[in-house]
């Protein structure tokens, strides 16, 4: 494994912890005899091709150090190839660092995780979705979930998970069931009026929402949460569960598992990991050991999911 290892950074994760958190990352790395460069993106598609360039030119590893939405672009340059995934997560949600039960907000403690797994070989191969080209690492969602997050994207204030409250708030009251068509691995339409629906190769969204509680990221199979026809008032009971991922259990929620899902919907967008993938219809298959990700010997040996 080569010594010189790229951080890909986001400055502005977390209000600003994305450029503070590049430092102790560094410094931990630099600290365990590694030569480090980072890379910053003009934009998204700028940071991608600088990524892509440093996997190409054969980094040791990408570090990303942000969010979710980073995480993302990251998976984009090092699926499919040998070169490992770090994760600095210092994001709002971190959905991605929690699945793999990696340290979220502490930037040091993360860097010398990353560290001692490049020393010592801490490397997991997990799966992805992928959708036509495109990577995911935690979970494709789609109804009302995505509906807010269209609602929230497009508010200016309030600022931070505030404005995703409010957001719920203002959908819950035009709320109505969506006809989604499914179809799974055996070929066979399911015409449900559905909530929403969440296809889950990681077990949480939105940080720490447990929507695909029994997901595993190293079995192959997609879990595609289903939550029926439902009324407002059934779902403001049901949706606090999603933190425990007790809202399995709940008659209107239904569970498949598939290695290819194809959804369909009217006037619906998907996101995964938190970023909006275009609207339905789509088809996502799970990629077996798509990606090799630092976890260190703990994470990779037990298969923690945080």
């Amino acid at each position: 494994m080569s010594c010189d290892i790229t951080l890909f950074v986001n400055p502005t994760a977390g209000r600003g912890r994305g450029a503070h958190a590049a430092q102790p990352a560094a410094s931990a790395l630099r600290a365990a005899g590694f030569s480090v460069r980072t890379v910053i993106g003009e934009d998204a598609d700028d940071a991608l091709v600088r990524a892509r360039a440093a996997v190409a030119e054969g980094t040791g590893a990408l570090i990303a150090v942000g969010g979710d939405g980073l995480v993302n672009l990251a998976l984009q340059a090092v699926a499919g190839t040998d070169t490992p995934l770090g994760v600095i997560a210092v994001g709002t949600g971190n959905d991605f660092a929690r699945c793999l039960g990696l340290p979220v907000r502490d930037p040091a403690a993360a860097g010398t995780l990353v560290a001692g797994a490049l020393k010592d070989g801490g490397v997991r191969e997990i799966d992805l979705g992928r959708i036509g080209g495109h990577w995911f690492g935690t979970v494709l969602a789609c109804g009302f979930d995505s509906r807010v997050n269209d609602r929230g994207n497009r508010m200016r204030l309030p600022l931070g998970r505030f404005k995703y409250d409010l957001a719920i708030a203002l959908e819950l009251a035009a709320f109505k069931p969506v006809p989604f068509r499914l179809t799974l691995d055996d070929g066979a339409v399911r015409e449900i009026p559905a909530t929403l629906v969440a296809v889950g190769n990681g077990t949480s969204y939105g940080g720490g929402m447990l929507m695909c509680a029994d997901a595993r990221q190293d079995d192959g199979l997609f879990d595609v949460t289903v939550v029926g026809d439902c009324s407002r008032a059934t779902l403001l009971r049901v949706f606090p569960r999603v933190y425990k991922g007790t809202h399995l259990s709940h008659p209107a929620v239904s569970v498949y598992r598939a290695r290819r899902v194809e959804l369909a919907a009217p006037d619906v967008t998907a996101y995964a990991d938190g970023e909006p993938v275009g609207a339905l219809p789509l088809a996502a298959e799970c990629v077996p050991g798509a990606v090799r990700v630092l976890t260190g010997r703990t994470a990779a040996g037990e298969g923690l999911a945080g």
